[in-house]
């Protein structure tokens, strides 16, 4: 991250995510899954700047910092049911978290619903670990990390279209 003044909501995001284990590398790594056969000369310095650019928009810090907590709040057994046992089960019908998910990949257009619905599908690399029920409760980090590789990749394809034109 460059020295760029950030914000207490950013540093806290940020802080949050390598705590529960993931890093601007493994969300980098998800981009250039999603993106590298429609670019030859992609870069992982490239999708790590885009993950970065994602990252630092407040209304994707705001989704980072409370899906983090819920998933914190779950694992200490801390809510109540019904919903404590919906969110440690990572129940398939609940919604939320998809629904928290699509509000980061929505800054970036549409194409950043076909990227995450493909991700979400897939769960590849980090997703992969994440979504192993025995590394913790991730039942929001994994759907807001896909989130970020998919808004990433969004914004990725839109700066490229807009280098040809």
């Amino acid at each position: 991250m460059s020295e760029k003044k950030m914000s207490a909501l950013e540093k806290k995001a940020r802080e949050w995510l390598t705590e529960r284990g993931v890093t601007v590398d493994d969300m980098a790594d998800l981009v250039y899954y999603l993106q590298s056969k429609y670019h030859d000369e992609l870069s992982l310095d490239e999708c790590r700047h885009n993950v970065e650019r994602v990252i630092s928009k407040r209304e994707v810090q705001n989704a980072i910092v409370t899906g983090i907590q819920l998933d914190v709040l779950a694992e200490k057994g801390m809510l109540e049911a019904p919903l404590q046992q919906t969110i440690d089960s990572d129940e398939g019908l609940y919604g939320v978290d998809e629904i928290i998910a699509l509000s980061i990949v929505n800054v970036y257009g549409s194409i950043g619903f076909t990227n995450y619905g493909y991700i979400d599908k897939q769960k590849p690399g980090i997703l992969q670990k994440l979504n192993d029920k025995s590394n913790g409760c991730h039942t929001f980090l994994d759907d807001i990390v896909g989130a970020i590789a998919a808004a990433a990749s969004s914004r990725l394809a839109h700066s490229v279209e807009n280098e040809d034109v």
